[in-house]
Order: C-alpha cells, then structure tokens, then sequence
C-alpha cells in the first residue's frame, strides 16, 4: 500500500500531533518544489522518491513531540534538501537555522522556505558546518550528517551542556554509539523510528567531550 499524505497525517494522530491544512498545502508545495528539483540535482535518493511521506517527511515529523513546548530556536546540521529541519520549520513556529555547504542545496531550501511562507524565521548558511558560529540552539537536529561521534563534535558549539540533540540514525546507530561514548560523556535516551523500522532516534542532552 501507498505511503500518502492521509497516512502521515494519521502517524502523527497517533503521536498527539494535528497537521493543520495549512501546514498539509505547504508540505504538499515542498513535494512539489522536491520533484522539480531533482530532475536537476540529487536531493534524495531515486529510490526513495515514490515513499516521500514516509521516507523523508513523517521520518523528520516524528522528532515533533520530543522538542520542548515553548518555541525555541533550533539547529540542523547538514540539512541537505531540509530532512528534518525544513519540515520543522514549516510546521512549528520555531527560529531555524539550516546549515549545508552544498550551494545548489541551500538555493533548493531557500525556494522552498520562500514559497511555503517560512523565509522569515529560517535563516540558511550556505557554509561548512565548522565554520558557522554565533548560534545558540535550544535542539540540534541531523539525519545522515555524519558518524554519531563526529556529529557530536559537530554539534557540541551549538548546544553546549544545555541544549538537546535529536539525531536520526540508521541500523549502525548502536555501534556508532559506542565509539562515540568513547570520546563523549551524554545523557541519552533511544527511540524506535517509526518510518523505518531499523531506524533509531538518539536524544542527547549533558553532552560533554572526556578529557584525556
């Protein structure tokens, strides 16, 4: 059976979340947008294209209930075409920074902000992730960024000791958990994904590098 927009609006249901229609035409705006650009560069996976819903928008919705209830301002590192943090944006009103050095990528997550009416609290740094400073993120949020123990070096400038980080693996999350561990001492909590079922969704909070 088809993976559709009905069928993520009922996923969501089922974890406490209501899409608002206004919130489904801006999603379906971005799979529109999506379809259009990949023709030209490689946003997604071919593969993948088909399952959208699944794969890529309820894969990044599934982080909304762990986000803190007042509006913060949150951080996606290696965005890529906006996996999760464009469809957090568009859904939450929430200050994002999406952060990609992929200069096509980044014209793609500005098109879509811009048309789905978000532009104004999504700021796009069209940089190295280690080269952008000044940021203060409540959450910081990846999917396919980087090993589990670099993304922490990664991440650590933007939440400090006191912010979250919510990270989407796949099936070699407990493995790249424990290298990470070895190099980084962090309050975790794992979660089943629900769009892929050897999917994991790592929350980290106290993140703090061992000193040797």
């Amino acid at each position: 059976m088809a993976f559709g927009q009905s069928e993520f609006v009922s996923e969501l249901k089922a974890l406490g979340i209501n899409v608002s229609r206004e919130t489904l035409q801006r999603l379906e705006i971005y799979v529109a947008l999506l379809a259009k650009w990949q023709a030209k560069i490689n946003l997604v996976g071919p593969a993948t294209l088909p399952d959208l819903w699944r794969r890529h928008f309820l894969d990044s919705a599934q982080l909304l209930p762990l986000l803190p209830a007042a509006a913060g301002t949150l951080a996606d590192l290696g965005s890529g075409a906006g996996f999760p943090g464009l469809v957090l944006a568009i859904m939450i009103d929430w200050r994002v920074h999406l952060l990609d050095s992929d200069q096509r990528k980044c014209a793609f997550l500005r098109q879509v902000a811009l048309d789905c009416g978000v532009l104004d609290r999504v700021t796009i740094h069209a940089k190295r992730i280690e080269q952008v400073t000044g940021i203060a993120a409540d959450v910081v949020t990846a999917r396919a960024c980087a090993p589990l123990g670099e993304l922490l070096g990664l991440a650590e400038p933007f939440i400090g000791e006191k912010g979250t980080g919510l990270f989407l693996k796949g099936a070699q999350a407990e493995e790249e958990l424990t290298q990470a561990q070895r190099r980084w001492t962090m309050r975790l909590d794992r979660r089943d994904s629900i769009s892929d079922p050897a999917g994991k969704l790592l929350i980290v909070s106290q993140l703090k590098r061992k000193s040797h």
